[in-house]
């Protein structure tokens, strides 16, 4: 056969029709879709439906789980909505949460790597009553002094704040509880590199590895305004030192306040009488004289050393510097004095 025969021959296959066998189905074309299948769906035949939303209560608790979570867009929207309904609250309603349960849940984002968190954490802490945070001050300065000393500079800054916080919301028990005076302000000394030699008792300028804050100005300037609010609490007279001293107006009852009832839950807790030995470090100085003592034979001279070199950097430094000289003047003069 030619190849002339047999290209006529091939090109009679496109035009000739197929014969189809009987009971055999016709062929599918290449395109062919198959759309025999069916979808399957669950059917529940009892479905329980509540109408009434989460009590505020509820949600509440179900936000304080979420505190742990490891998403930090969920940890900071929890934090939010935490501090709206304690700020909202009505001024003579309790808490949804006692703080004594609120705060093992909040301190550990003292030290979250989101900034956002830490911001959100320090306005919940300030929306909390300052009278339930008081007894459990000795349960937030280790995380305060933990973020002091840490090496990102950001968590050092908002640890700063913190303390700032902790100051204001209640000096007196800042200062007084178990290593509150002596631990804060070492951890402070070793931030800003002021340590003082135990043999020589000179001013030391040696930085470890937490860096070269001076270059760093911002957490400088704080770093000074949280040691001034600390030594005006441990160093100037509370009001409730003032309340109990002698008055001739009152007399006879001149000593009126130091035998009425303590306002704080353990009255007694600078005895230490069930728990374990504390060293110096770990005492808690309720008494201001015996604080000024303290200050005046560890801290006194290097702090007065390393304000003066601060202050020669001038600007909002210097300043600085200066308002925390200003306070320990005015706080050890009357200690002087009795010495």
């Amino acid at each position: 056969m030619g190849s002339s025969a047999k290209k006529r021959k091939d090109k009679k296959k496109d035009f000739q029709k197929p014969k189809l066998k009987v009971g055999k189905a016709r062929p599918k074309p290449a395109n062919f879709t198959d759309t025999s299948f069916r979808s399957k769906a669950i059917v529940l035949n009892q479905q329980f439906v509540s109408t009434a939303a989460p009590s505020a209560i509820s949600q509440f608790a179900h936000h304080v789980s979420l505190l742990s979570s490891r998403t930090d867009s969920q940890r900071k929207d929890s934090l939010s909505y935490l501090t709206t309904a304690v700020a909202t609250r009505p001024t003579t309603a309790p808490l949804q949460q006692p703080v004594s349960v609120l705060l093992p849940k909040l301190l550990p984002l003292t030290l979250d790597g989101s900034h956002g968190v830490r911001t959100e954490l320090l306005k919940l802490l300030r929306a909390l009553p300052s009278n339930e945070v008081e007894d459990q001050m000795e349960k937030v300065l280790p995380y305060i002094r933990a973020g002091i000393t840490h090496l990102a500079v950001d968590i050092r800054s908002s640890a700063l704040d913190m303390l700032q916080w902790a100051s204001e919301c209640s000096g007196s028990a800042l200062v007084s509880c178990s290593g509150g005076w002596v631990k804060t302000i070492k951890t402070i000394l070793s931030m800003q590199g002021w340590a003082t030699e135990p043999s020589t008792s000179s001013w030391s300028t040696a930085r470890a590895s937490l860096g070269m804050l001076r270059k760093e100005g911002k957490t400088t300037v704080k770093s000074l305004r949280a040691m001034e609010s600390l030594l005006r609490a441990g160093l100037e007279n509370s009001l409730r030192e003032k309340d109990m001293q002698p008055s001739a107006g009152r007399w006879p009852l001149t000593h009126t306040a130091q035998h009425m009832m303590s306002n704080r839950s353990t009255p007694y807790a600078h005895l230490n009488l069930f728990g374990p030995s504390t060293d110096e470090e770990s005492q808690s100085y309720e008494d201001r004289e015996d604080r000024q003592r303290v200050f005046q034979e560890k801290f006194q001279k290097a702090i007065e050393v390393g304000l003066e070199a601060t202050k020669q950097e001038g600007g909002e430094v210097g300043r600085a510097a200066a308002g925390v000289q200003k306070v320990i003047s005015d706080g050890m003069k009357d200690f002087e004095a009795h010495d």
